[in-house]
């Protein structure tokens, strides 16, 4: 899972970024890119590791990339090369949509209503040159006798009717998964997650109104995280207590994330050739069974096949005939 960092300038963005990957980034690094990647904590694969004793664990892992302060999608820039600027965020699976909620020395108070409002229309503008390009592209083919897919070309003329009216794909989102739009990776058609960055004695997001109202949103204490992410685990479970902090924010932007993806998949994504049957456990059942066999002798293991949509906490032994 890769997540894309965005925001405007002062928002934040790499000292979120430092937080959730403990990545110190320089200041003569500011222009290059970056990428984090951290495995996910899960005490399930934990417990399963303590039951099975694998020679090999392997936890699932995010990527957190965030463009060099040259290249940021940023609106609040005045000279962008816009299509440049959002080219490597196009690559993500999600994105990180970071606002600033703290007073700034120097700076106006922190609107991140207006801020989101700034980039959202950047990105829809961003979609729409795409999908106009695209447009263009297959009518052209049709004058010289090339047939279009029919369907592409009724779904981008839809895309471009609701990019028109200023709203994101991702509000529509039978078309934002339509598999027809996968190659054109669409910023709008994105899931996002918004960090409202707090100063460290404010952990509450500010009140959600127009268009902020409708997504997943997260406050975070930004430069109190990153802090934390330095120290040893002693001496965090100080601060912990002290700011009545429960989990990291690395933590609670994983768990968000993989819920805006709904990162689950489906197996006949993963497994092809050699596919017989899927043998399908739920984590809660292993557990109150205590052993795989026990949970079978309960009739809580059951079979499945390449179609099965796999859930969060499923325990899933493939079956091969290579």
């Amino acid at each position: 899972m890769r997540l894309g960092i965005i925001g405007q300038s002062g928002a934040g963005k790499q000292t979120i970024f430092e937080a959730l990957t403990r990545i110190g980034i320089a200041p003569g690094d500011k222009n290059e890119d970056h990428v984090g990647t951290i495995q996910v904590p899960d005490e399930r694969v934990d417990y399963l590791c303590r039951l099975y004793q694998p020679r090999r664990v392997a936890y699932a892992q995010v990527e957190y990339f965030l463009a060099g302060y040259g290249k940021q999608a940023d609106a609040s820039r005045k000279e962008t090369d816009t299509a440049g600027d959002w080219a490597r965020i196009r690559t993500c699976d999600a994105l990180i949509v970071v606002l600033r909620n703290f007073a700034l020395y120097g700076s106006d108070a922190p609107t991140p209503d207006h801020d989101f409002s700034a980039l959202e229309t950047d990105m829809i503008l961003a979609d729409l040159v795409v999908v106009e390009k695209r447009l263009e592209r297959l009518e052209k083919d049709q004058k010289r006798g090339k047939k279009p897919n029919p369907d592409e070309y009724e779904l981008l003329t839809r895309c471009r009717g609701i990019l028109e009216q200023e709203t994101p794909l991702r509000n529509e989102p039978e078309i934002a998964s339509s598999p027809l739009l996968k190659g054109f990776t669409l910023l709008t058609a994105k899931p996002i997650l918004v960090l409202f960055n707090n100063s460290d004695d404010n952990p509450t997001p500010p009140e959600l109104t127009g268009a902020l109202a409708a997504e997943t949103c997260l406050a975070i204490r930004g430069q109190l995280e990153r802090e934390l992410s330095q120290m040893d685990a002693d001496e965090a479970a100080l601060f912990f207590e002290e700011y009545q902090i429960e989990n990291t924010a690395a933590d609670r932007i994983i768990q968000h994330s993989y819920a805006i993806l709904g990162a689950a998949g489906a197996i006949h994504s993963d497994i092809k050739k050699g596919f017989i049957r899927a043998e399908v456990l739920a984590y809660d059942d292993l557990t109150d069974a205590g052993s795989y066999k026990e949970a079978r002798k309960r009739g809580t293991v059951r079979l499945e096949g390449k179609t099965y949509p796999v859930k969060d906490g499923d325990i899933v032994n493939f079956r091969f005939n290579v």
